[in-house]
């Protein structure tokens, strides 16, 4: 089943079963227990992130040629970061470019995104996916001057920037994708194709993902998994091709669909932040 999730016109959320067509009929349930088809077809009025989720749970240098074009060591574990639940934005919903905190070298990562059904801990690979609601598009948005150098040595801070993890366009159930790693992946920003790949390139798979994180650690329903991205990132474009305003970019997964957000600046309200001085000599 396609899953999406959407506003209709008098402003109720609901959620509602994709079909071949390009109708979709409306839910009713909850995503993580029943969902029962109706014969009632949903009017969309805007299209939301299909997910709200409970965390968001990332995945760096999960590709070979990735970790191969920025000069980085096959890791021998899965290198982890979290990501706010702040980020996430919705399809056709602008990414925003900082200015309050100002980066001046936003990227765009096309990323699967592994969203968790049902609380799991412990879980061994063999039946990691038994525990995956479904599967989504994602655009691990990334301040790469804040990630990179002035993050601390952490990545959390250029990753978490409000509207960083756009996600859609729907939520594709696990029984329609048996396996996550045999999946054609891209990015194209403008039209023009950045990022070209498959999930089998993967250093660590789903299941292997799936058992690592939830390692004496539970993982609760809504947990997002971002399993890292293919190599064409414009770090590494020579020039560097950072996003701006007035880009627009998509992220298309097979079997999924395609989600694509507009970019766009930051709209600073009311003027500046009483600590915003602090960072006057980084920002400029």
């Amino acid at each position: 089943m396609k899953i999406i999730r959407f506003i209709d016109p008098k402003g109720t959320v609901g959620y509602a079963a994709l079909q071949s067509d390009g109708s979709a009929l409306k839910l009713a349930g909850n995503c993580f227990d029943i969902l029962e088809i109706s014969h009632q077809e949903a009017k969309v009025v805007r299209l939301l992130s299909p997910i709200e989720p409970s965390a968001i749970i990332c995945i760096g240098l999960n590709y070979r040629r990735h970790a191969q074009e920025t000069n980085a060591k096959i890791p021998e574990y899965p290198v982890v970061f979290f990501k706010g639940i702040n980020t996430v934005q919705h399809p056709e919903e602008p990414i925003r470019i900082p200015q309050h905190l100002r980066s001046d070298e936003v990227d765009y990562e096309c990323e699967l995104a592994v969203v968790i059904g049902r609380p799991c801990k412990n879980v061994s690979r063999q039946r990691a996916l038994d525990y995956v609601l479904g599967y989504t598009c994602c655009n691990d948005v990334s301040a790469r001057d804040w990630q990179l150098k002035r993050g601390g040595g952490q990545w959390c801070r250029g990753k978490s920037f409000d509207t960083f993890s756009p996600l859609g366009p729907c939520l594709v159930t696990r029984d329609e994708l048996p396996n996550p790693n045999e999946l054609a992946i891209r990015t194209t920003l403008n039209g023009e194709v950045m990022q070209d790949w498959n999930t089998n390139d993967m250093i660590f798979d789903v299941p292997t993902l799936i058992e690592f994180l939830s390692g004496s650690t539970t993982l609760p329903a809504g947990t997002v998994i971002l399993t890292g991205t293919p190599h064409g990132v414009g770090m590494v474009r020579k020039p560097p091709r950072w996003l701006r305003a007035g880009d627009v970019v998509s992220i298309e997964i097979e079997g999924i669909g395609t989600l694509t957000n507009p970019v766009a600046d930051e709209q600073l309200f009311g003027g500046d932040s009483p600590h915003s001085k602090q960072y006057d000599n980084i920002t400029g």
